[in-house]
């Protein structure tokens, strides 16, 4: 089940796009210029939300070599086996001491029924957020993007997402990356789109530099 209106087909990233080019006609050329604007859904859960603690700051590149390791050392990649796996096979999977305690954290509160990762996809987001960001270790950012992706929730926007930042300063001519809090200001008028505002400037960060950073 998925919070009622989920970004869940194209035909609803289209449908995003339609309202965006309306409530601000600045997007209509960032639109223009980025061509294909993905879907990308993965599946609720334990492991989605692990891929998302692994590329917290670091490379796109960096981070799926650690997945990779990670997915390889611990199979099934679900919170029993992750404590199992223990010290030496998060450290063999590169995961820094900060992401491990993450990880052992969530493992803890969903083994315990503190966080419930399919019932945030089933709830408003403002009272998803609250209660993920509870958990230690799971700031906004990592919190938003697990609603944006899993949850498909139309309305979230990781203003803390750098390449979020450079993509708006360069669609808008800024001067410099606008902070978190200017972004979600800036981020108010796409709302109740703001899942697919921020999918959009992901593909325009993607046509414009060459790079796809879109969190996985």
């Amino acid at each position: 089940m998925q919070p009622a209106g989920a970004i869940a087909t194209m035909e609803d990233i289209e449908r995003g796009l339609f309202y965006l080019r309306r409530a601000d006609p600045r997007l209509a050329d960032i639109i223009a210029q980025s061509g294909e604007v993905p879907l990308r859904r993965s599946e609720p859960g334990f492991a989605s939300l692990a891929s998302i603690i692994v590329s917290q700051q670091v490379s796109k590149q960096s981070a799926d070599a650690i997945w990779q390791r990670l997915v390889t050392l611990i199979d099934p990649l679900d919170p029993a086996s992750y404590l199992a796996g223990g010290e030496d096979a998060w450290r063999a999977a590169g995961l820094s001491r900060p992401k491990q305690r993450t990880l052992i954290a969530v493992s803890e509160a969903v083994l315990e029924n503190r966080l419930d990762l399919d019932r945030m996809c089933r709830i408003d987001g403002e009272s998803a957020l609250a209660q993920m960001t509870a958990i230690r270790g799971i700031g906004p950012w990592t919190a938003e993007v697990y609603l944006l992706f899993a949850a498909g929730h139309p309305d979230i926007f990781p203003a803390g997402d750098v390449a979020l930042q450079s993509a708006v300063a360069d669609a808008f001519g800024l001067d410099a990356r606008p902070g978190d809090r200017e972004l979600r200001r800036l981020a108010e008028s796409w709302a109740p789109w703001r899942g697919v505002a921020a999918r959009l400037f992901w593909a325009f960060y993607a046509a414009r530099r060459g790079r796809n950073v879109a969190p996985q």
